[in-house]
């Protein structure tokens, strides 16, 4: 189990526990997307899924809104997603990284989603805010490199499978029970997928003019064999 603290819009502060972390995949509603995220990390050698979507559970401990991470080598890279978490303050979302290590992914990846921390915003909306226009919501990533950010993706949330229906297809229930946070899917990458210095996230709300936004720094750590 974690604590998190995050800033709720419209609320204010606020702080809870998350006991149970997952990371959904292979989560288009489009399957020639999906084939196409999968042909993607097949051509880093990640074999292809036994289902899909594909819910994978990771240690609640690495969900952190800090401003870096460290990782192990050159090997890992970001993705920007939408994160649910259910709270005592009802279903909240937020946008997060599922930062994976590609190398280890390539063998495993159930072992990949645990080896790198997964940041998130320090700002959450609640649900029921976006839930009547939630297909009009964009989601960005950049990747910096060398100081230059560059967009890396760039897409509707329509590209995902709805909230509701990846709670349904997890639970086999309308709700995600309280304590759980889950990360829900990602675009396809602009250009080549790989590391980055830093990433940037947004998830942007035209209806409201709002958005989410999180920035985290990228710290190799040595790896010595």
């Amino acid at each position: 189990m974690t604590t998190l603290s995050f800033q709720l819009a419209g609320h204010g502060p606020v702080t809870f526990d998350i006991d149970q972390l997952i990371i959904a995949g292979w989560t288009g509603r489009d399957m020639a997307m999906v084939e196409h995220h999968i042909a993607e990390l097949e051509a880093i050698g990640v074999a292809r899924p036994k289902s899909v979507p594909t819910f994978y559970r990771v240690s609640a401990a690495l969900l952190s809104s800090d401003a870096a991470i460290e990782v192990p080598g050159l090997d890992s890279s970001g993705e920007a997603e939408f994160v649910l978490f259910s709270t005592e303050y009802g279903l909240l979302v937020g946008i997060g990284s599922d930062h994976t290590d590609r190398k280890v992914e390539s063998y495993g990846v159930t072992v990949s989603k645990q080896m790198c921390g997964k940041p998130v915003g320090d700002t959450l909306w609640r649900y029921a805010d976006v839930a009547g226009h939630w297909d009009k919501l964009q989601m960005r990533s950049w990747r910096e490199r060398a100081g230059v950010p560059a967009l890396y993706q760039d897409g509707p949330v329509t590209r995902m499978l709805s909230p509701e229906d990846l709670i349904l297809r997890y639970t086999g229930q309308a709700t995600l029970p309280v304590g759980s946070a889950m990360f829900c899917g990602t675009q396809p990458i602009i250009g080549e997928m790989g590391h980055g210095d830093a990433f940037e996230l947004e998830l942007y709300d035209p209806a409201l003019q709002r958005r989410l936004q999180h920035r985290y720094a990228v710290q190799t750590l040595p790896v010595e064999g």
